[in-house]
């Protein structure tokens, strides 16, 4: 099994010699500047544009900004980042901030992004754990692309997103719509609110509770989960296999359920995730026809394990900047490469181009 690693048999120590030449060779400055002027149709917006730079020995620049491509290339053929991030379209320039009179230099615009990081995902994979990522946990990152891409598409209206792997270890969506650019704090906030399902920190136990009626956006989204859920929970994450991975199932169950004793004798005599997992969905559709209240303590498990956890308030933000596309992971060497949605499934992070 391959695994990305913060090493990854790459040298940090070679990003002096060949950013310049990344940046002087590579870098899709014409393609990038088209994506980030829209077209030009908004006066100066992207000369109002914030990028900030990390440079060599973790200096950070903040509020830079460019009159034109060739001004980009330039500065960036100069100081040859260690990462970019891109930010707002402010009222002013942002380079020229601080001639600005107080309360005025304000965040107008950006496009409603998302963040999607592996290590959130620690306590529902088996295979790797904090900035390592590998085949089988990788499968996380497609379903959720999968699952948000849909609801930003028929939820929302929107038509124009970029999704982007990170360079280590997530991916980012970028939703470059006109409407989505112009969202308020507020109605970001609500956006990211509404996609977000799994709550609770490392000392919460159950983080997705259903109710009665299931909302159409989760039950989307357990229709893409439900296809990769047996070959990737139940056989690569193994997730009913040793009695550590059982129990925290089990811990998910409702105590009617998780108090009887014919289950766990069932789970004894039963060593297949398959068929344990089988179990637990025919003792779910038992209660359901016993009890009054409805349960659905098999899909709260489909979901705790392979929904999208998102940083929330990457979205909420106006003025939050994130990597960009292009840029290279100084820890890896990878490019943040935008990935075809058209073969989602056949997107291999291993694959990706580096900048050796």
């Amino acid at each position: 099994m391959q695994k990305i690693t913060s090493a990854n048999n790459y040298d940090q120590a070679s990003l002096p010699d060949l950013l310049p030449l990344y940046y002087r060779r590579v870098f899709p400055f014409s393609q990038y500047y088209r994506w980030l002027n829209y077209g030009g149709v908004t006066k100066n917006y992207f000369q109002n544009r914030e990028f900030s730079f990390t440079l060599k020995d973790d200096i950070y620049v903040r509020y830079q900004s460019f009159g034109s491509q060739s001004e980009l290339e330039k500065e960036m053929q100069k100081m040859n980042p260690y990462k970019i991030d891109i930010g707002a379209v402010y009222s002013h320039r942002p380079s020229q901030h601080n001639t600005v009179k107080s309360g005025s230099f304000q965040a107008l615009e950006k496009e409603l992004v998302f963040d999607i990081d592996m290590t959130d995902y620690d306590d529902v994979r088996s295979c790797c754990s904090a900035a390592d990522i590998c085949s089988k946990c990788w499968t996380l990152m497609t379903i959720a692309i999968r699952i948000l891409d849909r609801a930003l598409r028929e939820d929302f209206g929107f038509r124009h997103r970029l999704w982007v792997y990170s360079g280590r270890r997530g991916v980012h969506c970028w939703v470059c719509d006109e409407a989505a650019r112009k969202l308020s704090v507020t109605a970001r906030s609500a956006v990211a609110e509404y996609l977000s399902l799994v709550k609770g920190g490392e000392d919460t136990v159950k983080k997705v509770q259903l109710s009665d009626p299931i909302h159409p956006l989760i039950q989307e989204s357990l229709a893409v989960i439900e296809p990769y859920f047996p070959s990737y929970a139940l056989d690569s994450q193994d997730i009913l296999g040793s009695k550590e991975s059982v129990e925290k199932v089990l811990a998910l169950m409702p105590e009617d359920i998780l108090c009887q004793k014919e289950l766990r004798m069932d789970f004894l005599q039963e060593t297949s995730p398959a068929r344990r997992w089988a179990l637990i969905q025919s003792w779910v559709e038992r209660k359901q026809v016993l009890g009054k209240k409805a349960q659905f303590p098999d899909k709260e498990v489909m979901l705790q394990y392979c929904y999208p956890r998102l940083d929330v308030n990457v979205s909420k933000g106006v003025n939050h900047l994130l990597k960009s596309p292009f840029s290279v992971h100084p820890k890896t060497g990878r490019v943040s490469v935008p990935i075809d949605l058209r073969e989602l499934d056949q997107f291999d992070p291993f694959a990706v181009p580096t900048i050796r």
